[in-house]
Parts: C-alpha cells; sequence; structure tokens
C-alpha cells in the first residue's frame, strides 16, 4: 500500500489543529477583540496572497455580515513596488500570511501600522517579520505544514479571523459554532466526494459559490491548479452566467458550494440550469433536483458552514492529484514559502 501523502496527514490533523488553536488562541483573541471593541473602526482591510487572501475573502464577507463595516483587499504592491502610503487611521487590518516571511505583505504591514491602522497578523510564525510589523499577532497554532498545499493554515486562518470577529460582535451563537467545529470537522474529513473527481483528460472546470462560500470556493480552484495541474476557474453563481457559461458543454466539471445560508437557493439554482445544459454539477446541498448532491456537514452555525465544506474537499483535490499521477506535496515550480517583493 502507497504511504499516505503529508496533504492527506494534514487534512486529517484539521480537526485537531482547529482544537488546539481554539485552547491556546483564547487569550489573544479576547485581549485583541477587547481593545479594538474599544476603538472607533471605520473600516476594515486585508493584506494577504494566495490561500492566505482567500481567507481574506471570507473574512470581508464575515465582516461586513457581521459588523456592517466595509472591508476591501489591499494590494501589497501598493507599498513594496509603488512606494504608495495610505491613509489608514482608524481602520482594522488583516494581514494574513502562513509564513509571515513574504516581503510584500509585511512591508504593506509595517506601511499601515506606520499610518495609524491597527493591524493584526494571522500567522502560524508568531515570531515572523510579519508578526514584528502588526499592531498584534493572532498565532493560528496549526502546527508544522509539510505538504507545500496549505490545508490546516487556511482552515485555521478561517477560525482565527471568524472567531475574532464574532467576538468584536458578541455573537454568542457564532462563537459557539466556533467551539464546536472540532467535531463538526472530524466528521467533515470522512465525507467522500471521490464521485467528483474530474475525468483524467478534463480540459477545464468550474468552482462556484455566492459570499463566504465563493471565498472557498476561490480555494478550491487554486487547488486543482496547484496540486492536480488542472485548469479551475471559481466564479459567483451569480457571474457565471454572465459570460463564462460559454464554455460549458456536455460533461463539463462544476462544484458548487453553497452553505445553509441566504444565498443556498441561488446556488443550487444555477448548479441546476448547468446541469440541465449538459454539465457535470455537484453541489453540497439537497435542495438540488438536476445537480449531484455532494455529502455535506452542516455545522451550528451558516457562517461556519463553509468551512466544514473545503475540508471536504480537500479530500477530493488530493484524491485528484493521485489519479493524475501527481504528488500534491511537491507541486511543480512551488515553494512551500513564496517570498514575493
Amino acid at each position: 500500500m502507497a504511504q499516505a501523502t503529508k496533504m492527506k496527514q494534514e487534512i486529517a490533523e484539521i480537526p485537531v489543529a482547529v482544537e488546539r488553536l481554539l485552547s491556546a488562541g483564547e487569550a489573544d483573541i479576547k485581549a485583541i477583540s477587547s481593545e479594538v471593541r474599544g476603538s472607533d473602526i471605520r473600516c476594515l482591510l486585508s493584506v494577504a496572497r494566495g490561500s492566505s487572501d482567500h481567507a481574506c475573502t471570507y473574512l470581508k464577507y464575515a465582516a461586513e455580515l457581521l459588523l456592517g463595516l466595509p472591508m476591501a483587499s489591499v494590494g501589497p504592491s501598493l507599498f513594496s513596488v509603488y512606494g504608495a502610503n495610505l491613509r489608514a487611521k482608524g481602520m482594522l487590518c488583516f494581514s494574513v500570511s502562513q509564513s509571515g516571511k513574504s516581503p510584500d505583505i509585511t512591508r504593506m504591514t509595517q506601511s499601515l501600522t506606520d499610518s495609524g491602522a491597527t493591524t493584526l497578523a494571522i500567522t502560524n510564525n508568531p515570531g515572523s517579520p510579519l508578526a514584528n510589523a502588526s499592531t498584534a499577532t493572532v498565532p493560528i497554532h496549526a502546527g508544522p505544514e509539510l505538504s507545500v498545499a496549505a490545508t490546516k493554515t487556511f482552515v485555521t486562518s478561517l477560525v482565527a479571523g471568524l472567531w475574532l470577529l464574532a467576538e468584536l460582535k458578541s455573537d454568542a451563537g457564532l462563537i459557539t459554532a466556533i467551539r464546536n467545529l472540532p467535531r463538526d470537522l472530524e466528521k467533515a474529513v470522512t465525507c467522500d466526494w471521490s464521485e467528483a473527481a474530474p475525468s483524467k483528460d478534463v480540459g477545464s472546470l468550474f468552482t462556484l459559490g455566492r459570499g463566504p462560500s465563493w471565498a472557498v470556493s476561490n480555494e478550491a480552484a487554486l487547488k486543482f491548479k496547484e496540486t492536480c495541474q488542472l485548469h479551475a476557474e471559481s466564479y459567483s453563481s451569480a457571474e457565471v452566467l454572465h459570460g463564462p457559461v460559454s464554455i460549458v458543454s456536455k460533461d463539463f466539471p462544476v462544484i458548487a458550494f453553497a452553505a445553509a445560508d441566504a444565498a443556498e437557493q441561488a446556488v443550487v439554482d444555477v448548479a441546476d440550469k448547468l446541469s440541465q445544459m449538459g454539465a457535470r454539477v455537484f453541489v453540497t446541498s439537497s435542495n438540488a433536483q438536476k445537480a449531484d448532491v455532494l455529502p455535506v456537514i452542516r455545522t451550528d452555525h451558516w457562517l461556519t458552514d463553509p468551512i466544514a465544506s473545503i475540508v471536504s474537499f480537500y479530500g477530493l483535490v488530493e484524491h485528484v492529484a493521485g489519479l493524475q499521477g501527481i504528488n500534491p506535496d511537491a507541486p511543480r515550480h512551488l515553494n512551500k514559502v513564496t517570498e514575493t517583493v
């Protein structure tokens, strides 16, 4: 029997990593939320790249839905390449990086700190340059992650950021759902999505979502590219019919992410419509009439549902990499830590 990949091992460790974050990270989350709650935050920003930027997209939706404050993504090159400083006094910035070592993320964060923003480094390396450039650090406690593909660090970044937002909102129901995530993710790891594996000769595929689920759709598309060398594009279910649908043909692969939230039926309707067009569509909702339903774990809150869905997806993408004859731990042209300027 072939030895399990590091990626597969680390996917299995996600529930334990989240439990560790909830235990070891409580003091930091409580202290930071208490300090931020007493300040007059006008809006939120994020600085990140890759999977970390997808985590920030998720946190953008969560922040806007929970706090009623807009959140914008800041291009790290604004400072590192163009030398521009933003007037960010009174803003709260999430800088997300598993390694905390990328120079452009660090320099942009330092610039925002210097301008008066409250900058939070969400990182797996609390001694990193990013942490040193930030007002405060939120360690994600993921433990060592050896596979190039981020799994544990992505999920714990989502949980850490969402937990902080829930504390800022004093949302007891969401906080309870977050504390119950290790239980839910244990089940999510075991969900078998292998029937959704695209055929080996597929040229392209879509992942879909809306709201917070669109953020994990983005992450799913990236994982297909980096671990399976498959071209995948992520779209909001509200956008895919505005042009991209033109390339859909018979058996075109689609995976649609839907949480038990206000956007669920909208995502399902598009999934069913694409299925009627002949696409091979899978969706994480039992509401589907035409599309195939994937096994999914519903959590105690609609904002935590996408976290369980991406954990189940990770098992699929690791499986697909194996079918493609690719080692997902060492994708070509990629390193574990990418340092851009």
